[in-house]
């Protein structure tokens, strides 16, 4: 029989329940930022219409990369030491391994429909915001 602690210390089993927690907590974000007035902080790249980095961010990636779930880089201010290791490797391969998947992170996290530069510009605006 499966016991409890291995059941609450499975990494995969600990990836799904944030990101369904995620998905629950962020329809509800998303429909308040629908109406909320953007102010263009960050414009990184030039990207399929419609495009919104920060939004995507905070849909597909934000569940892991807040509280660094199942070893995800931290995002946000004062996050940037979380990223150096990554960025030794250069930026070409962190956003590899966002389109790729690595470790527990699934091919493109779970922005099922993203392209690749979309990605890439949310590894941008990830970037950017752990400053």
């Amino acid at each position: 029989m499966l016991s409890m602690k291995k059941l609450v210390l499975s990494p995969i089993l600990q990836v799904m329940l944030i990101a369904s927690a995620a998905l629950f907590a962020t329809a509800n974000i998303a429909d308040d930022n629908l109406t909320v007035a953007k102010t263009p902080a960050l414009q990184l790249a030039a990207l399929s219409e419609g495009f919104d980095a920060e939004q995507t961010y905070m849909l597909s990636c934000f569940a892991c990369h807040s509280t660094g779930a199942a070893g995800a880089p931290k995002v946000g201010a004062g996050n940037a030491a979380e990223w150096e290791p990554r960025m030794e490797k250069g930026l070409e391969a962190v956003v590899a391994n966002a389109i790729n998947g690595i470790n527990t992170m699934p091919p493109k996290g779970l922005c099922f429909n993203c392209t690749d530069d979309d990605l890439a510009a949310i590894v941008d605006y990830m970037l950017a915001s752990s400053k």
